[in-house]
């Protein structure tokens, strides 16, 4: 374990002091439409969208050392290291000219929590909660056909599991700091954005003054 933290941090980049980012989590379970919304966010409100899970499908493509252990893991159902999820993440910020990003699908756990605010010294602004039942979130899963190699019952049974007993702990953290704006996910998907547009818009007037 100690080969794949040490080779995540070779060439990591620091966040330079000059560049201040508003970042917010999006977090919800398997399924509960974050990539959706999250695709309307960026188009009405200029933000820069952030998958973790697209960041390290992305670096298990690239053959690395990191994207074969990261492939294991996700196969399991289990949690990708910390410190491997926000350097990747902490590059594409560093990367990116915007200053606005909605980071989709992380943190997972309180250390994915912690790890993220000591390592960026960012804080988010607020999580947006996509709450759906675990009903509702298999339907979609096993009807999406993407092609994924994690969309088959075993792991998306796995994925719930995890979920569980790990994001849930992170949105009590930020809810008991009043950072939780929380989304009914089970309505179409129009209605759905009029709620999130609702969280969005006083912000962002706000920024356009």
């Amino acid at each position: 374990m100690g080969t794949v933290v040490e080779s995540a941090n070779q060439g990591a980049v620091s966040l330079p002091t000059n560049k201040k980012v508003t970042v917010i989590f999006v977090l919800g379970g398997p399924g509960s439409g974050k990539g959706t919304q999250c695709a309307n966010i960026v188009e009405h409100f200029g933000y820069t969208h952030l998958s973790a899970g697209d960041l390290l499908r992305a670096e298990i493509k690239s053959g690395s050392e990191n994207g074969t252990m990261i492939s294991n893991m996700i196969k399991e159902g289990k949690i990708v290291p910390s410190e491997v999820t926000v350097k990747l993440l902490q590059r594409a910020i560093q990367e990116n000219g915007n200053d606005k990003f909605l980071i989709d699908g992380f943190p997972r756990n309180e250390e994915n929590r912690a790890a993220f605010e000591l390592v960026t010294g960012i804080e988010p602004e607020f999580v947006l909660f996509f709450d759906c039942p675990e009903a509702e979130m298999e339907k979609r899963l096993l009807g999406r056909n993407q092609g994924r190699e994690d969309d088959n019952i075993e792991t998306i049974k796995k994925r719930f599991n995890v979920y569980m007993e790990s994001s849930l702990p992170v949105i009590e953290h930020y809810n008991s700091k009043g950072k939780v704006r929380k989304i009914d996910a089970v309505k179409p998907v129009g209605e759905v954005f009029e709620a999130v547009k609702a969280v969005f818009a006083p912000s962002n007037e706000k920024v356009a003054a």
